[in-house]
């Protein structure tokens, strides 16, 4: 694959910026458009895209630092490092955090929108896993296996070895998940619900992905790796979120 994909001056295209921003600009019009159908104000969604892709951002390089907490010790001055090293986690926890932060200053419902805008979330992962295919990052593990992808000018996989495609996967799972939760949201009426089911199903399917990456920077929590480890937690609190909204709409009756 190649991240350099074409020069206009000074001025390059890097094939994963590229995916980022085009990932950025569909969860933002799908978002909006999803509102208007849903009979929602449009008018936040751009305010809660643009300050959770800065939260996430933010928040996905803080993880990356706490994962390679030893380098950051020994020389400082990898925290200067923008090019790379995010954790997708990270920009998930940040994205939400952020985004709760902007529905409280704007005195919005904030599960409502989380749920609207969770699609968007998965859409928005599925084109980045496209821009980690182009730059060679996120990479699986060595095999024999026909369906394999091969570097030839990666900063970032080991070049000339069959690796498995993690990136096509998780890109593929991504663009699933988010027609999944468009269906489901069509039939939800609890505020929460779609929201809950983001978390489990993507915690479920980055866990199992998690055994075939060969990427081993992100670092580890003893046999788990970092995602893994995370994944634990946010499908349970995806699960508890289910279960107690299904009380609480019990309650209510």
């Amino acid at each position: 694959m190649k991240n350099d994909l074409f020069t206009i001056g000074k001025f390059t295209v890097h094939g994963y910026g590229l995916m980022i921003a085009i990932g950025v600009i569909a969860a933002y019009l799908v978002g909006a458009r999803r509102a208007k159908k849903y009979q929602m104000d449009p008018e936040p969604v751009f305010d809660l895209v643009l300050i959770g892709v800065i939260g996430g951002f933010l928040c996905a390089k803080i993880l990356y630092l706490i994962t390679i907490f030893d380098q950051v010790i020994a020389d400082p001055r990898v925290i200067l490092d923008t090019a790379d090293g995010f954790v997708v986690y990270g920009g998930i926890i940040g994205g939400i955090f952020t985004g709760w932060l902007v529905c409280r200053i704007k005195k919005l419902h904030f599960l409502e929108y989380l749920d609207l805008l969770v699609p968007s979330i998965a859409l928005a992962q599925g084109f980045g896993r496209i821009g980690c295919l182009l730059a060679g990052c996120c990479y699986g593990k060595e095999t024999s296996c026909p369906l394999a992808i091969t570097f030839t000018d990666s900063s970032f996989a080991p070049n000339g070895v069959a690796l498995i495609p993690t990136q096509i996967y998780s890109s593929i799972l991504d663009f699933l998940h988010f027609a999944v939760l468009c269906f489901l949201a069509r039939r939800n009426k609890v505020p929460g619900r779609i929201s809950a089911f983001y978390l489990i199903f993507y915690s479920v399917g980055r866990f199992i992905l998690e055994f075939f990456r060969g990427d081993l920077i992100r670092g580890s929590v003893g046999v788990l790796s970092t995602s893994q480890f995370i994944a634990v937690f946010a499908g349970l609190f995806g699960v508890l979120m289910l279960w107690t909204l299904k009380r609480k709409k019990t309650e209510q009756a």
